[in-house]
């Protein structure tokens, strides 16, 4: 057999002690390298050009073994060569070319004897284990093993038991065959179910996802942990120990489609290998032998694992690699056989000059950090309902699962809320038998374990991540609007039973026609998106030039929103659950998202101020605008207008519910006769035969998301019963959910309400209640609002600080510019972080930003940018928050000026499609406009939110004159809290100014009468609250309007207004479009954003908070 190969043969070997006669007997007689493998692969394109650059030495001669005499003759009839290259295919006698090995004792590239090894899974992983080789936990299920007497196989809805290992969903089972490609990837319950399944590329496919959930229950097979690849596959080429080309590719398993060039082939790009990836290949190469070897390798969590090991593999259309390949091979050859006849191989290239794009300043810079926030799209209404529990059955559970020790415990998988669902209807059956003796000792209400029954038999199964129990202990028992120190007892459980808030259609259109929209904001993205296959952001990803990471909490609407997001991102195909599986990120990430804080002590005092003042019976007074903030605020400054009188308002909404309601139980009752034996059919009146005869010919059995008419029924009553308490005071934090469920049931179950019905006129009040209480609800003072909002978001922007300052993740797969053919710029290299969450993330890193410390005083852009943000009134769904950052390569580097930040906002998608005055538009880039256009877009606060002169009425503590509210003066920011009096600022600020609307010429046109005002009040109340300009402005991508009033470019396609979703079952969905961003800043720089974001992490808002609190106590007490 051969000698040992020398691994260092790319420095040479001078040594005098080598065979020198050999050395010369080669130069006068070639080296013969022989090629034995099936015709297919002897004869392939990539074998040819490394075969044809062998060829060129000139010590070395090549035979090709026709495929004839390889499976017809024996082996001493086959070719004489000093150098064996065969490998294994399928038809291909392995055991003809070990003997002829045996009998020629050739020098072999690749080891025949470990290729029996790599055909069989079980073997390479035992090897990689020995061998100390990174790759995912894993365990075997060998059937065809009669002697193994272990515990085989047990499986449960999420999880399964191998031989005592679990391992739970997603994971992997692949046939021990590696012949047999058919590998499965099985989906939690919990991101839809079902499984991916794999295949030897047929066309354009290699996998499809089946709902099929079960495992196969035939046949030997590997499972492993699945490994969240951020939909990337990497697969190594090995030429010898020390050189390895990478290649990746889109994951197999992310949607199924195969991308291909024009030539047919599978499109991958060459990217970079680590220096510890780099050491697993050398590994792979030595543990089996095979000096030209291919294996898959997975980038997940910062490690690189190995998942499967090819055998001989050639890279395909790549000329450096075959010059490379051809090159080594020869050189391993002349080592072995002829050392004094080295050649040592000289790698060589040349980087090219980075691009250079447009910020929205004008300047030209790199795009280096796209970092944005983003909500999750439109849902289902949230609905809950909490019971005391103390049968030992829940206390059992409970302590199962481990609550006592934390005091909670949250239940979401399938198999806890089966086993929740199973003990409530042990104690129905129990209830209904009178005669049982355990009857007496149920303490539980029949009615709620009744509804907790139903909602956890919706859908017949507990797929999607769409309910959810919690338990929490109560060592006094639980009493409702009551403290823990209130309340004596024996201790208890109280269950929390949360569902609903479900992402629609809608939301998953919006988020994927979103994510598609969102590619224009990378270099390329100029034109009709998408519509240029390579260019933009498509091509940069697809060419690993684009570090892209998306992060989700852990609510089923926001993952499922990240998803769809990604899926028009990357232009991806197929169901959502593969993408969610591998591109979403959302465990274990300490909080990032989610609100385990410590917001809700503060969140509780705000909400109790809220529910005192919004009891009051009488007009708002100058000093309730001022103790409710809307000295800052535009939106909140006509929310209270419209009201006027809060008492009033919330029993004129309780009085439109109690219509709402009567109306459902009577379609109800003419559609579920049967199933709603309680209702009350007497609620017939005259006054609803107008309805019923207008829904006549309509088809009412159906409801949005297969919702039942008695859920529907339960939903509403639900809210009347809990909106008005026992004391006669309206409960406040009911109000989102009333709002909630109008503006949901307007939208999605809209031919059910009549247009300017009892629907529209609940949606203005609960509208205008909401725009006071859901951003109250994070603080009402500066301070509140800080502490809150640093409780909610410090985890987030710790994140967005390390992300704008690691801009180049070096554990990124990037591409290797060595061996890029027809990308004309391989060094440019893009970072991109999601991170959807919900609202309260969304209102509280808002807040940070306008109270921070971000800008200075006197910053004009800035000014402009709050009143904007001022005259919001709800941050929508699909809202999104969005730093962008430059680098200006001409800047020295250490230079302020290097690095140049831009910030943008967009309030999400627009309110309702009900109202068609609404301007169009995703927030695609439009042509240049006009200047006539650019003076009417510069004039205007916010030509698609609320226009505060038209809709914000008179201010009832000044009623003689109309005034509105501008805020030109900051207020009391920054981290720093001001000593003075809020009522002495709120005087400084409150400033009776028009705002310019825009008008011919570029003038602008004050709304002064009396009959002009009321006018306007009388299309809110005919329409929903609040109507926003409705001139039809172009809308771009990013505008910059708000701060400059300057058109931005490039230039982009027009986009329609809204669209409607027809849905499998015959529905039509409406879908409201999402507004563009606006940019609030684009001169900023990292500097100042690192300066800005370590303060608002650091500075301890708490203390200013609790001296407030103090403070307030003690004017209460002097006032008593």
């Amino acid at each position: 057999m051969s000698k040992e190969l020398d691994i260092a043969f790319y420095v040479g070997d001078d040594s005098k002690d080598k065979d020198e006669d050999l050395g010369r007997n080669c130069s006068k007689k070639q080296i013969i390298i022989g090629v034995c493998a099936m015709a297919k692969k002897a004869n392939s394109a990539a074998m040819s050009e490394i075969v044809e650059r062998l060829r060129r030495f000139d010590e070395l001669g090549v035979t090709v073994f026709e495929e004839e005499i390889i499976l017809e003759y024996p082996v001493e009839d086959w070719p004489v060569v000093d150098c064996l290259i065969s490998f294994h295919s399928k038809g291909f006698p392995l055991d003809k070319a070990i003997s002829y090995v045996e009998l020629r004792k050739p020098f072999v590239i690749n080891d025949l004897y470990m290729q029996y090894h790599i055909q069989d899974r079980r073997d390479v992983y035992n090897l990689l284990a020995r061998k100390d080789v990174s790759q995912p936990r894993y365990a075997i299920l060998d059937r065809d093993d009669k002697d193994n007497r272990g515990p085989g196989l047990v499986e449960e809805d999420d999880h399964v038991w191998i031989n005592g290992d679990f391992f739970t969903k997603p994971f992997v089972e692949k046939p021990v065959s590696a012949e047999d490609h058919n590998v499965y990837i099985y989906y939690p319950s919990s991101a839809g179910g079902g499984s991916q399944r794999l295949f030897r590329k047929i066309g354009s496919r290699s996998s499809v996802y089946s709902p099929v959930s079960k495992v196969r229950q035939t046949g030997s097979y590997i499972y492993e942990d699945f490994m969240p690849t951020d939909g990337t596959d990497v697969k190594v080429y090995t030429v010898g120990p020390d050189y390895a080309h990478a290649e990746a590719r889109k994951s197999p398993a992310l949607d199924g489609k195969v991308e291909r060039d024009k030539d047919g082939k599978e499109v991958r790009y060459p990217v970079l290998l680590s220096a510890h990836e780099k050491l697993i290949a050398r590994k792979v190469v030595q543990a089996f032998k095979q000096n030209i070897c291919g294996f898959d390798l997975l980038r997940a969590n910062g490690k690189s694992y190995v998942c499967d090991v090819n055998g001989f593999s050639f890279v395909k259309n790549s000329s450096k690699y075959y010059d490379d390949c051809a090159k080594i091979l020869g050189n391993m050859i002349l080592r072995e056989l002829a050392p004094s006849l080295l050649q040592i191989p000289f790698l060589n290239f040349q980087p090219e000059d980075i691009p250079i794009v447009p910020t929205t300043a004008g300047s030209m810079m790199e795009l280096r950090c796209v970092i944005a926030v983003i909500r999750h799209g439109d849902r289902t209404p949230k609905q809950k309902m909490k019971m005391e529990v103390k049968h030992k059955k829940f206390i059992d559970l409970f302590e199962r699962y481990g609550g006592h020790k934390t005091g909670q415990l949250k239940l979401k998988k399938p198999q806890q809320l089966q086993e929740v669902l199973d003990i409530t209807r042990y104690l129905l059956t129990e209830l209904n038998n009178h005669e049982s003796e355990v009857c007496e000792s149920i303490e539980e209400k029949k009615n709620k374990l009744e509804q907790l029954k139903s909602v956890l038999e919706m859908y017949g199964h507990f797929s999607g991540i769409n309910r959810k129990v919690q338990l929490k202990y109560q060592p006094h028992g639980y009493h409702r609007n009551s403290s823990e120190d209130d309340t004596t007892g024996e201790p208890s459980l109280v269950l929390i039973l949360k569902w609903g808030g479900e992402l629609t259609e809608a939301g998953k259109q919006q988020a994927e026609e979103l994510g598609s929209a969102f590619r224009c904001m990378y270099p390329g993205g100029q034109g009709d998106y998408g519509a240029v296959p390579g260019l933009g952001l498509l091509r940069l990803h697809s060419t690993y030039r684009h570090d892209l990471k998306i992060y989700a909490s852990e609510e089923g609407r926001v993952q499922m929103t990240a998803a769809a997001f990604a899926k028009g991102l990357l232009a991806l195909e197929g169901e959502l659950t593969p993408i969610l599986v591998q591109m979403v990120k959302s465990a274990n990430m300490n909080g990032l998202l989610d609100n385990d804080n410590e917001s809700a002590k503060f969140q509780k005092r705000v909400k109790d101020k809220l529910q005192n003042v919004l009891n009051k019976d009488k007009q708002f007074t100058e000093e309730d605008y001022i103790n409710l903030g809307a000295k800052d605020s535009i939106s909140l400054a006509s929310a209270l207008h419209f009201i006027g009188n809060p008492y009033e308002t919330c029993k004129n909404v309780y009085e439109s519910m109690v219509k709402i309601l009567e109306h459902i139980k009577t379609l109800a009752a003419k559609n579920q006769e049967d199933s709603l034996p309680n209702l009350d059919r007497n609620s017939d009146s005259d006054s609803d035969s107008d309805s019923d005869e207008r829904h006549h010919d309509v088809s009412i059995d159906k409801l949005y998301k297969s919702e039942s008419w008695e859920l529907m029924v339960r939903r509403w009553s639900k809210l009347v019963k809990d909106f008005r308490m026992k004391d006669g005071k309206w409960d406040i934090s009911k109000v989102p959910d009333i709002y909630d469920c109008i503006k949901y049931d307007l939208q999605h179950n809209y031919k059910y309400f009549p247009k300017g019905g009892d629907g529209d006129k609940l949606y203005s009040m609960a509208k205008a209640l909401a725009d006071i209480v859901i951003p109250q609800e994070y603080g009402i003072s500066c301070t509140d609002k800080l502490q809150i909002g640093q409780c909610i978001c410090t985890p987030l922007m710790k994140k967005i600080l390390n992300d704008l300052q690691r801009n180049v993740d070096e554990d990124a797969t990037r591409l290797d510019s060595r061996y890029s053919k027809g990308v004309s710029t391989p060094h440019r290299h893009v970072r991109t972080r999601l991170y959807f969450t919900s609202e309260s993330h969304i209102h509280s890193l808002l807040t940070i930003l306008r109270l921070g410390s971000l800008c200075e005083n006197n910053d004009t852009q800035w000014e402009r940018s709050m009143n904007f943000i001022s005259a919001i009134s709800e941050l929508n769904y699909m809202t999104q928050i969005i730093i962008m950052m430059y680098e200006d390569i001409n800047k020295e580097p250490q230079s302020e000026e290097r690095f140049h930040v831009e910030l943008h906002f967009s309030p999400g998608a627009y309110h309702s499609i009900r109202n068609k005055q609404y301007p169009s538009g995703f927030g695609f880039k439009p042509s240049e406009e006009s200047e006539n256009q650019k003076d009417e877009v510069s004039s205007s606060v916010d030509s698609n939110c609320l226009n505060v002169p038209k809709v914000a009425k008179t201010c009832q503590f000044k009623p003689s004159k109309l005034l509105y509210y501008r805020i030109f003066d900051p207020i009391p920011m920054r981290g720093r809290v001001s000593s003075e009096p809020d009522a002495v600022l709120s005087a400084k600020r409150l400033k009776k100014l028009s705002l310019p609307s825009a008008a011919p010429g570029g003038k602008s046109k004050i709304l002064t009468t009396k009959s002009q005002s009321t006018e306007k009040m009388d299309k809110c109340e005919d329409t929903l609250y609040p109507l926003p300009e409705c001139d039809m402005v172009k809308q771009g991508l990013i505008s910059t309007s708000v701060i400059s009033g300057s058109a931005s470019a490039p230039a982009l396609s027009k986009f329609e207004m809204g669209s409607t979703l027809r849905l499998a079952s015959g529905e039509s969905v409406a879908v409201p479009s999402v507004r563009p961003l606006e940019t609030l800043h684009n001169s900023l720089t990292l500097k100042r954003m690192e300066t800005f974001l370590t303060d608002m992490i650091e500075t301890h808002f708490a203390d200013n908070f609790n001296e407030n609190q103090k403070s307030a106590q003690k004017t209460s007490i002097s006032k008593s």
